[in-house]
């Protein structure tokens, strides 16, 4: 055995461990609490280095879940400790501070930054802040001012591609696609996407066609399993689900799935095509190939249930359940709003009574509300007190604030069935089960409510 292989294999395991961990307490700071700045004083008081390199590994995983707090706060604690930036990190602060605290605090760190940290990489991100809040002028603006700075690129492009499809404007897509032709920027595969995107939009299928065919002419490399996806799913909202499948084949024949998200966008597709036969060989290929995780099941699930297939749904649920080693709530979830929706609460109320063993922590809030507005609707006032009753009891009165549809769902009930205020009996019943009622005054329904009942009152 060669001596010092063996010890840099021994490093590398060692160092492929502490990325793991440090990851792992990160990304479980929601239910273990704690902060992130904590966590990292922590293992560094421990004696464990943290390299750059690793910090940036784990925004990158943090922001690939949506976990952006998280994320902007291992870059503020980065920056604490004088971890020096490269271009790129400071357009990925940008947009942290933007998903986290706003557009406003994005534009302020946009213009404290110093001119060598105003580059291709911030400028771009700015635009698309400014893209994804729909601030129309703003990013025009920027988008100039980009022009003249020489930091227009193929991705700046898209932005603004992207803010006219979500203005409803998809006509003004194909015009940004000329002057990036003209401008000899190469096309990348999500230009040619969303401008087929912007051709359905516009009921203009011959001109979905003419782009993949241009792409297929152009740029046959930039062709993966995501542009065939991006087909069959503008031919399902068309109707037209043969056309549909004939591209999800060609994911499956071409492209050859390489990955286990792609077979979930194929699980969906196949749901969406009402073609249930297809969505359960897809599932038997998949766990064939991979490990079957709990995003599987997930994946899995939602198919069924936009196929309404109760069956399956309860075959595979049980199946995960019976194997699964980390129990996921979003699974159950699924679940119980299925069976809801087909009036099975007493199987609904079973599969949380396990949830509910299994996971004793929760959090259980979004289920309870589901089972609140059923027995609402039900006329089963009981019910739904039991489940509002149980939500301060598992996080505590001042952690939980009723969703519009709750506090609607509840407002409904007590002036359809009792022919009385709904705000006054609502306080009424809270109190006798001594619940303090500021919490319900928070929702936006009961403030308008009271607004009007007040303005009602002084006109009288």
């Amino acid at each position: 055995m060669n001596y010092n292989g063996g010890k840099w294999l021994i490093r590398r395991l060692c160092t492929e461990v502490k990325k793991v961990n440090i990851y792992r307490q990160l990304s479980a700071l929601e239910m273990t609490g704690g902060t992130v700045s904590q966590t990292l004083n922590q293992y560094v008081m421990e004696g464990k280095s943290i390299q750059k390199e690793e910090l940036e590994r784990c925004v990158k995983q943090l922001r690939k879940y949506h976990k952006f707090q998280h994320a902007l706060e291992i870059m503020e604690w980065m920056e604490m400790r004088k971890v020096n930036f490269a271009s790129d990190n400071y357009a990925i602060y940008l947009d942290l501070i933007s998903k986290t605290k706003g557009l406003d605090a994005a534009e302020n760190y946009f213009n404290s930054l110093p001119l060598e940290a105003k580059n291709k990489y911030t400028y771009g991100a700015l635009l698309n802040c400014y893209c994804k809040n729909l601030v129309t002028d703003k990013a025009l603006a920027h988008f100039e001012k980009m022009d003249e700075l020489g930091f227009v690129t193929n991705l700046a492009f898209n932005n603004l591609m992207s803010l006219y499809m979500r203005l409803g404007q998809p006509e003004k897509v194909p015009l940004l696609v000329d002057d990036l032709k003209q401008r000899k920027i190469p096309m990348a595969a999500f230009t040619y996407h969303i401008w087929m995107n912007s051709y359905a939009d516009l009921n203009d299928l011959n001109g979905v066609e003419r782009v993949y065919e241009e792409m297929k002419r152009e740029d046959e490399k930039e062709i993966s399993w995501h542009t065939y996806n991006n087909l069959s799913a503008i031919y399902v909202k068309t109707k037209d689900f043969e056309k549909a499948e004939s591209f999800l084949k060609m994911v499956e024949q071409k492209v050859q799935p390489q990955q286990r998200y792609t077979y979930h966008f194929l699980l969906s597709q196949y749901a969406a095509t009402s073609n249930l036969v297809e969505v359960h060989r897809i599932w038997n290929s998949l766990k064939s190939v991979f490990p079957v995780t709990n995003m599987s099941y997930l994946a899995m699930l939602h198919s069924l249930r936009r196929l309404d297939d109760i069956e399956g749904i309860t075959k595979c649920f049980k199946e995960w359940e019976s194997n699964c080693v980390t129990y996921d709530i979003r699974l159950v979830n699924v679940v119980i709003s299925v069976y809801l929706s087909h009036n099975l609460s007493d199987e609904a109320e079973l599969v949380f009574k396990e949830a509910i063993r299994r996971r004793k922590n929760g959090p259980f809030f979004r289920i309870r509300e589901m089972f609140m507005m059923y027995y609402l609707e039900k006329g089963q006032l009981d019910g739904a007190l039991s489940h509002l009753e149980a939500v301060f009891s598992d996080v505590g009165i001042e952690k939980w604030r009723p969703s519009p549809e709750v506090a609607s769902a509840f407002l409904k009930y007590y002036e359809e069935e009792t022919d009385l205020d709904g705000v006054e009996e609502l306080s009424k019943i809270l109190k006798s089960h001594n619940l303090d009622y500021s919490w319900f005054k928070s929702s936006p329904v009961i403030n308008e409510t009271l607004e009007e009942d007040s303005q009602v009152n002084s006109a009288l």
